[in-house]
């Protein structure tokens, strides 16, 4: 669904990422994991058009996104992003609303349809009772779920999530990522909204454990360059990840379920 060929890019005369080639397919968690300064960040930005190519090319059905308007853009891709800058004045609901801009009309005028598909995506991350107060009043982890609500209603075919769990407590990061996985791995209650299908999920995270729970398919990014990229198995290796981080890490048995844990080395 979404090609990334050979993409590289750069802040003047620095390369961060280095000639990228993955895919990211419809209904599936990608996950982008690696050490701080590996460019995690810089390829959410660049995905999103946040910042331009060095070279190489991002496609969507075989469209190259750099040719597309900023809101026709916006009807393919969802950000939830690291970086938040969201005008204080605004209210919760309106910022979830602020979803909905690539498909107002010239007036900017909002329909019945716009203001359900708010309501139902501030009950699914929980904000509904946040609705009416302002973002300066939010905490972090309330204006996470926030965004995350304005991520949903977008109802693009392609959500990429930077750090999302990223001030939330441990029960906001599990349903924040149980959102997500049900969005991706239920398409019937995706498709509807739509017209796409399932759609594909790119997330950065931090939490290895929360990778080995949640990711289909794991990216390991390292330098700017991926040094890994396969099932949670395949990349979620103790030698590789212990080299990748600069510390002994150990993939060990979850007492509790199925997805094994990733744990520091003790000596």
């Amino acid at each position: 669904m979404l090609e990334v060929v050979d993409v590289s890019v750069g802040y003047g005369a620095k390369v961060v990422l280095q000639e990228l080639t993955f895919s990211l397919k419809p209904g599936e968690i990608l996950a982008v994991i690696g050490p701080n300064g590996a460019g995690k960040s810089t390829l959410v930005r660049a995905l999103s058009g946040v910042i331009p190519l060095g070279s190489g090319k991002v496609t969507f059905k075989g469209q190259d996104l750099n040719s597309l308007p900023p809101h026709e853009r916006a009807r393919l891709i969802a950000v939830v992003p690291q970086a938040r800058s969201i005008p204080p004045a605004y209210t919760a609901w309106q910022v979830v609303m602020l979803g909905r801009t690539p498909y107002l009309n010239w007036f900017g005028q909002t329909s019945q349809a716009d203001e359900d598909l708010v309501r139902q995506a501030m009950e699914r991350t929980r904000t509904l009772e946040l609705a009416p107060r302002l973002v300066s009043e939010l905490s972090g982890g309330e204006l996470q779920r926030v965004l995350l609500a304005r991520a949903l209603v977008q109802t693009t075919p392609v959500l990429l999530l930077d750090e999302p769990t990223t001030h939330l407590d441990l029960q906001y990061q599990i349903n924040l990522l149980n959102q997500v996985q049900g969005l991706v791995h239920q398409p019937e209650r995706w498709a509807q909204a739509n017209g796409h299908g399932a759609p594909g999920a790119l997330v950065v995270l931090h939490d290895l454990n929360l990778v080995s729970r949640y990711a289909d398919r794991v990216m390991l990014l390292v330098d700017g360059h991926i040094r890994a990229l396969g099932t949670r198995d395949e990349v979620l290796q103790s030698g590789m990840l212990s080299e990748a981080f600069g510390i002994g890490l150990d993939i060990v048995k979850n007492p509790a379920g199925p997805h094994p844990l990733v744990v520091p080395r003790y000596h």
